[in-house]
């Protein structure tokens, strides 16, 4: 069966994330509108995520490297790699995730 999502109409998680559509194996989540930031903590999760930068600029901070993210450049943070992000300009990016996050 297939699946719809709107992301008009779905509300932030508790990370501020947007859960979009989602099946047994894989997720898609978006972060929309990310205010510049400097002090969210190292983290890891279980999943693999790869993401797609659709506006806005991060640096991505994964087992001590850290890459410039702008608009068009993707990425992936492997599972249970501790990773961070900070935000530098205001950031909307799509990620899927491996099992699914959340």
């Amino acid at each position: 069966m297939a699946t719809k999502v709107s992301a008009r109409g779905t509300a932030e998680g508790p990370h501020g994330e947007i859960a979009l559509a989602r099946g047994e194996r894989l997720g898609m989540r978006m972060w929309r509108g990310e205010e510049p930031n400097n002090d969210k903590p190292m983290t890891t999760s279980p999943h693999e995520t790869v993401g797609y930068v659709i506006s806005g600029k991060a640096e991505l901070v994964v087992g001590g490297e850290t890459v410039t993210l702008a608009a068009g450049d993707s990425y992936c943070v492997p599972a249970g790699a501790e990773h961070t992000y900070r935000i530098l300009e205001t950031f909307t990016a799509v990620e899927a995730t491996a099992p699914p996050a959340g």
